[in-house]
């Protein structure tokens, strides 16, 4: 066999898939405490040590991602909140990152107090079209040279100023990567030249910034942010199978949607997006999640009207014991029938605001009745037995009363092997063998 190592160092766990790249068969899995406290290294090579054992192989290629540390923190600034900025939030979480910021104009004394608030990692520069507005994004790059800004930028606006605003920054001493504008004609976004540029800096700036090890080599390992190779993979797996499909992970902290839908002629005619149609996307909902955002559940899934005001009250006290203690384990039938009430709403909540869009800024939403598959994916759903997981994405599936245009006959599958970010992570040098073992490990029976 011929085995790579795929890793993905988490903010609590690191885990590892083991894949032989000759069949795209998983050869071993291992997972670890992530030692944000000390050296993430010493978590990753016990899991890699744990996920190897016994298989005899040496000098096996590492394939590494990370949410580490807070992951990839992204402010955009933009021309106008309904287009460029837009288009640049949709460009960010289609690259990985939590966007932390989205400005829009031009910016000013107090703009800048904000955005260093936000202690993003990297700034996405967006404005105008090519050939269109350039005195807004004029502004905007003169005033963070002005400035002394330190943190990477991404200039991914109107291509007719970037050499001199690129210039004009890497004067001033900020360190500046330039791609293809993210909005090059109105109706017509363009991620993939930014997404790879913010791949680039996340590896060449952030990783080694955050400290989460004291050499080298952990950047040297590092390939993605996290949900970066989780949406690659998902490509993957969208192309493999010929058709849209969804993914909800729900976390701890955050649940993640991710999406791969057949791009519509229809959106390049009158009614077309200003902002563009990303047809491959991510959206993430800060206040949904298993433990530190536990609470956030209950109030969404209460204003959603998804609970009565008896079951809100009962919910409520158990989502603030799992907020406070985010170790906390379900370790009872009773404890273990919250988890699973708590992560269907969060999936539930998470899927109809992808779907209508107000998480991506599309007025039209996300139209998912063509999706064939869902996959659900997170610790709460990977740990429980195949039948239980079944349920939260049944009752997802089965959700009528959210406004959202339900998928019309989509199968459902657990990533319980934690295969979606491996295939990703393999994606570019043994794309057989990430088609092999996404299509072996997410088939429905």
């Amino acid at each position: 066999m011929t085995l790579a190592v795929c890793a993905d160092v988490g903010s609590t766990y690191t885990k590892v898939a083991v894949v032989d790249l000759s069949s795209g068969v998983l050869a071993g899995a291992a997972a670890a405490p992530t030692t944000v406290g000390t050296d993430v290294l010493h978590g990753l090579d016990a899991a890699v040590a744990a996920a190897t054992a016994g298989l005899g192989a040496r000098d096996m290629p590492w394939y590494v991602c990370s949410s580490a540390g807070g992951g990839l923190r992204l402010a955009v600034i933009g021309y106008e909140p309904l287009v460029t900025a837009q288009a640049g939030r949709r460009v960010g979480l289609s690259a990985g990152a939590h966007v932390v910021h989205v400005a829009a104009g031009r910016l000013g004394a107090a703009d800048l107090t904000t955005l260093r608030a936000a202690r993003p990692d990297v700034v996405l520069l967006v404005g105008g079209t090519d050939g269109g507005d350039a005195d807004t994004i004029t502004h905007n790059a003169t005033r963070l040279a002005r400035a002394r800004w330190r943190r990477p930028v991404v200039y991914a606006g109107n291509a007719d100023v970037r050499e001199p605003l690129t210039g004009l920054l890497r004067d001033a001493g900020v360190p500046v990567t330039d791609a293809d504008n993210v909005l090059p004609r109105i109706g017509v976004l363009a991620p993939a030249s930014a997404r790879a540029a913010i791949r680039a800096v996340f590896l060449r700036h952030v990783i080694g910034g955050k400290r989460l090890s004291r050499g080298s080599r952990f950047a040297r390992l590092v390939r993605a942010a996290t949900p970066d190779a989780v949406l690659t993979g998902v490509e993957v797996l969208a192309d493999t199978l010929g058709g849209d499909l969804a993914v909800v992970d729900v976390g701890g902290a955050t649940t993640d949607v991710y999406s791969v839908l057949t791009p519509d002629e229809r959106a390049t005619g009158p009614g077309r997006e200003v902002a563009g149609s990303l047809w491959r996307a991510r959206t993430v909902e800060g206040d949904l999640g298993m433990r530190w955002s536990a609470p956030g559940v209950v109030r969404a899934a209460a204003e959603e009207r998804l609970l009565t005001a008896g079951e809100s009250d009962d919910l409520s006290a158990a989502a603030a014991r799992r907020a406070a203690d985010p170790a906390f384990l379900a370790v009872d039938d009773v404890e273990r029938a919250v988890d699973r009430r708590i992560a269907t709403l969060a999936a539930t909540v998470a899927l109809r605001r992808h779907a209508r869009g107000a998480a991506t800024g599309e007025r039209a939403g996300r139209d998912l009745r063509d999706v064939r598959l869902l996959v659900g994916s997170g610790g709460v759903l990977r740990h429980a037995p195949a039948d239980v997981s079944g349920q939260v994405l049944t009752a997802v599936l089965a959700d009528h009363a959210g406004g959202w245009a339900l998928p019309r006959a989509a199968a459902a599958v657990v990533d319980a092997d934690y295969v979606l970010a491996a295939g990703g992570l393999l994606a570019e040098e043994h794309r057989t063998a990430a088609q092999a073992l996404l299509r072996h490990h997410l088939r429905t029976h």
